[in-house]
């Protein structure tokens, strides 16, 4: 699956079914979170046997979402290790998907949704109840509006992946005391307010932008 710009849209639909697979899922989680591991690693973590995972892993790695890789420290070279392959993968927009696709699409951002929410609130909660350090202030969180065209819309997105790829270093290039940092991004425009029914009892949008940060 080699990356393209402006991304790479993944258009098989055995592809974004290996990807839809919820404990897959968890694995690729795992795997970003944690950095590489072996499927007996992964088993033990995720309460699977070895064989699930393995079986996960290889078709994973079918479709180029993993790959088996050297680990870094020598007495760990034991089994096959596996880590996830970043990379900007895209699905193809709701105009352009058949019945099927939009079916396995929507099911696996369902699972994407509930499991980053999961993981932003599970860390944060660690983060408190740990020793305080440095990064327990470092769960950034932000809220915002905008009055935009949908081209504008679009180029708002490609500046933030181009934003994304700025700080991207390959492992061996990673700063010390460099953590691994999860980032979402979520931009949805609202109901268009000349069809919305409750119009009339609104106020007019004047555009001004609106944002919260922590």
């Amino acid at each position: 699956m080699p990356e393209k710009p402006g991304g790479t849209e993944i258009t098989e639909l055995a592809a974004l079914k290996a990807l839809a697979q919820p404990r897959r899922q968890q694995i690729l989680q795992h795997l970003t979170l944690h950095g590489p591991a072996t499927s007996a690693i992964l088993a033990r973590a995720l309460g699977l046997n070895t064989g699930a995972t393995s079986y996960h892993l290889r078709e994973l790695a079918r479709y180029g979402f993993v790959t088996d890789t050297v680990p870094q420290e020598p007495a760990g070279r034991r089994g096959r290790w596996w880590r996830a392959v970043p990379g900007d993968r895209r699905f193809p927009p709701p105009s352009r998907r058949t019945p099927e696709l939009s079916l396995v699409i929507d099911e696996l951002n369902r699972h994407a949704y509930a499991a980053d929410l999961a993981l932003f609130e599970r860390l944060q909660r660690e983060s408190a109840d740990a020793a305080p350090d440095e990064w327990a202030d470092a769960f950034a969180y932000s809220r915002g509006a905008l009055s935009l065209t949908l081209p504008e819309l679009r180029a708002f997105f490609e500046e933030y992946i181009a934003l994304m790829n700025r700080y991207r270093r390959p492992g061996a290039d990673t700063a010390p005391g460099a953590r691994t940092v999860h980032t979402r991004l979520l931009a949805f425009p609202a109901p268009d307010p000349a069809t919305a029914p409750d119009r009339a009892s609104r106020p007019p949008f004047t555009g001004r932008p609106e944002t919260d940060a922590s």
